[in-house]
């Protein structure tokens, strides 16, 4: 990947220990007063434990949902161990060299593949928490810097990396960066090994 272009922002991949569409009603009652179902989901987060009954929840949506299914080390107050054990596809992919430095967005571009199962996994990842996808709004962001793009649950994580390893998948001709759709499924195949290994889920995150 010779030709390099600066990015405005990049991205992470969370570890998820709760999968988004079972708390999504749960943070909705939330929004109006009603916790109780929220604190019996997720434990230990003090955000959420200190939440009033029947006082309208003071944070938003989407920081909620980051809150309540994040997988957080207790001891550290931050999200648990990197995906990628140290081998840095986590910066590769953070900082992907196209003007949105979505380096998922570049795989679905110049990628095709033989069954629409990739491509629909990385959607989801990608786009997952968009208006359009879920068909809610607020979930996506806070309008402040928070910006979700998607997740995938554990089992979807195998899933994908399934996908990956087997290799019915090719790249377009016009693809700009000599060897970047291989280079960005490998990175991806780490991360995901390090999410499957062990059994979370992963949260797509913009960072401007």
């Amino acid at each position: 990947m010779a030709k390099y272009i600066p990015v405005s922002g990049f991205h992470t991949f969370d570890p998820l220990l709760i999968d988004p569409e079972t708390v999504i009603d749960s943070i909705l009652a939330s929004m109006a007063g009603d916790h109780t179902e929220l604190k019996g989901i997720v434990t230990k987060v003090p955000e959420i434990e200190s939440l009033v009954e029947g006082v309208p929840s003071g944070l938003d949506k989407a920081t909620l949902l980051f809150l309540s299914c994040v997988n957080w080390d207790a001891d550290l107050g931050s999200a648990s161990e990197s995906m990628d054990s140290g081998k840095g596809s986590k910066e590769k992919l953070g900082r992907w060299p196209t003007e949105d430095g979505n380096a998922i967005a570049y795989l679905i571009e110049y990628s095709t593949c033989k069954n629409n199962v990739l491509h629909e996994l990385l959607a989801k990842l990608t786009l997952g928490l968009n208006p359009d996808f879920l068909g809610e709004e607020g979930f996506d962001g806070d309008g402040k810097g928070l910006e979700l793009l998607g997740w995938l649950t554990p089992n979807e994580v195998k899933e994908l990396r399934r996908e990956i390893t087997r290799g019915l998948w090719s790249v377009k001709a016009n693809e700009p960066f000599d060897g970047g759709v291989q280079d960005g499924f490998r990175h991806l195949s780490i991360i995901l090994s390090g999410a499957e290994k062990r059994g979370l889920g992963l949260l797509m995150r913009r960072h401007s």
